[in-house]
């Protein structure tokens, strides 16, 4: 099952299911994050909470699409109850990219660079057996609800930006029950979008190139995770494609267990709020930076995988106006 958020022509919040070409409008159904907590309090699964709510014929789901009035699948009213994270060095394969990324003029300055060992680490004991804690992965913070860009919108760049890069990922879709148990609703497609140029000057940077806008959608895919998936990320430039490249993801395509992922994100006190929404981003293996892209204001990003249905496209808008320096004031 794959639910979408959606404005109708008066411009009210709905919840669909796609079903092939259309998509079928849930009754009673205004969000997915109340749907999902309906669900959780009379402990059932979201899909059957979606089979009681039935469901009536709606809007062709390609002009939605097209009239770019899919919103994110799954959001919170107030965006600072929506925390966007993830992790990184969790695909077989991303340790290559970002190890070249740290290293200076092709050297390891003092032998293995600290994203090798912490990727080590992770191949080593990032699939613990049930019920063992392994090993804990990179964390990074991205912003709240408020960063989200919707599917089919530009990404707005920061004047200091030093690039706009793509990163292809599956994203965990999450909200917290009003016991503060955290339950998994569903995955997403997602580009997690960073500055790359800035954090290949120093992996310290890591945390500054992350806190740029990020998108994930359009579609919710409720149940478990497939654990061999293979997906496509590219580029189009004035309607032609300058890059193009696979990406892999699936646990068995990852040095981490989602298992292992979720508990070190939510052994925080801090991120068990009741009524929170958590949007995380499982990391990947696969950038155009790598092979030397250098993208630009109007480019268009297009990420897809054949479970996920619709692929996710976004732009990239121009810069804002440079920020004034000396802005913060003495009362």
């Amino acid at each position: 099952m794959r639910l979408i958020q959606f404005e109708n022509a008066d411009g009210q919040r709905q919840v669909g299911v796609v079903v092939g070409a259309q998509v079928q409008v849930l009754h009673d159904a205004r969000n997915t994050r109340e749907l999902a907590l309906a669900a959780i309090r009379a402990q059932h699964s979201l899909q059957e909470e979606v089979l009681l709510r039935g469901s009536e014929p709606g809007p062709d789901y390609a002009t939605l699409l097209q009239q770019h009035k899919v919103l994110p699948p799954l959001d919170h009213e107030d965006p600072a109850h929506c925390l966007i994270s993830g992790t990184g060095l969790t695909h077989l394969g991303s340790a290559d990219t970002r190890d070249k990324m740290h290293q200076h003029d092709g050297e390891v300055e003092a032998g293995m660079t600290d994203t090798m060992r912490m990727f080590k680490w992770g191949v080593q004991g990032g699939k613990p057996v049930a019920g063992q804690v392994g090993a804990q992965p990179e964390w990074f913070y991205k912003g709240d609800g408020s960063i989200v860009v919707r599917p089919g919108a530009d990404f707005p760049v920061p004047p200091f930006a030093e690039d706009a890069g793509e990163e292809p990922e599956l994203t965990g879709l999450y909200v917290i029950g009003d016991d503060g148990q955290p339950y998994r609703i569903g995955f997403a497609l997602g580009n997690e979008f960073s500055d790359h140029v800035m954090e290949r000057r120093n992996y310290l940077y890591l945390a500054h190139s992350k806190l740029r806008c990020c998108s994930f959608g359009p579609e919710l895919r409720v149940g478990e995770l497939p654990r061999h998936l293979v997906g496509t990320s590219r580029i189009k430039r004035n309607g032609e494609t300058i890059w193009e490249k696979e990406f892999l993801s699936g646990e068995d395509n990852m040095c981490h267990s989602l298992a292992n992922l979720e508990f070190h994100h939510f052994k925080y006190a801090q991120f068990l709020r009741p009524g929170d929404v958590h949007v995380h981003y499982f990391g990947t293996a696969t950038l155009s930076f790598a092979d030397g892209v250098k993208t630009q204001p109007g480019d268009r990003f297009q990420i897809s995988l054949d479970e996920f249905g619709a692929p996710l496209v976004n732009g990239i808008g121009e810069s804002a106006q440079p920020l004034a320096i000396g802005q913060v004031r003495t009362l």
